[in-house]
């Protein structure tokens, strides 16, 4: 990759909580590329992670926050541009938590309080932040920015239940804003849907292991590992991809347009 694709630009990365998460990744892809930020999580998320010592090894800070609470957005903003000491060129929403898949309750038997809070964790929360963006007028012309789906939002994955409703959320809520920032600002919204990851978020999903190889079977190239995903990232906050926007993007090995692979059918020929 060309260096400094980043260099002069500043932003905020939300979600980093431990080294294995596309956030973590991208921030240090980030900093290599010549670009400068402040990290978030919520107060909650902080207190598991080790997002201190990613800090200090990116020369930045990191501001508590609740994507949920828009107080919270306006403080993380306002603190952030006095730290940047400018607007912002880019933002990562990497934010997603489902208390029904931690607590194993089925699709049809969903506690509608805690998909609630799926829906204001997962996708409602990329909204709010823009809309404090827009109101705050904090994105610089040609700005960029990245939310993380899943393609659970367009297709049946049964283990992922309420979560593939804030996805499909999160998708139409980057649509809706994408059009509206890019009039105003030609800023651009974007989301990335990628292969099944060995994050943290990712691991905690029932029948993860046996779909992740299900994937890296069905995909000519292989699942996308989170550092080529920060990869992708840093191009998407880069000069280089200004005329896309409103776009869900495949980061998935080719994943998404294949229908069968000659070692799934492997697997069954015998049967």
């Amino acid at each position: 990759m060309p260096e400094n694709l980043l260099k002069g630009k500043v932003g905020i990365i939300t979600g980093a909580l431990d080294e294995n998460s596309i956030a973590w990744k991208t921030a240090l892809k980030v900093k290599e590329q010549g670009g400068k930020f402040v990290l978030t999580n919520a107060p909650i998320a902080m207190r598991m992670g080790a997002i201190k010592e990613l800090a200090e090894e990116c020369n930045t800070i990191v501001i508590p926050a609740d994507a949920t609470l828009v107080e919270d957005i306006e403080k993380l903003y306002a603190e952030a541009k006095e730290f940047l000491g400018s607007d912002f060129d880019f933002l990562l929403h990497s934010i997603g938590m489902s208390p029904n898949i931690r607590k194993g309750r089925s699709y049809g038997d969903l506690n509608y309080d805690w998909a609630m809070k799926s829906y204001d964790v997962s996708a409602i929360s990329f909204h709010k932040m823009m809309h404090v963006a827009e109101k705050m007028d904090v994105m610089k012309e040609w700005g960029s920015i990245i939310g993380l789906s899943y393609i659970a939002a367009q297709r049946v994955y049964p283990f992922y239940t309420d979560m593939a409703d804030a996805k499909a959320l999160l998708e139409s809520i980057a649509r809706g804003y994408g059009y509206r920032l890019g009039k105003l600002k030609k800023v651009r919204v974007n989301t990335i849907s990628q292969s099944p990851t060995k994050t943290t978020a990712g691991t905690g999903i029932g029948g993860f292991d046996s779909f992740f190889n299900f994937a890296e079977a069905l995909s000519p190239l292989g699942n996308a590992s989170a550092e080529a995903c920060a990869d992708y990232i840093v191009t998407l906050f880069s000069d280089f991809t200004r005329m896309v926007t409103m776009q869900n993007l495949f980061h998935d090995g080719g994943y998404s347009f294949t229908g069968i692979s000659e070692e799934i059918m492997d697997k069954f020929k015998d049967l």
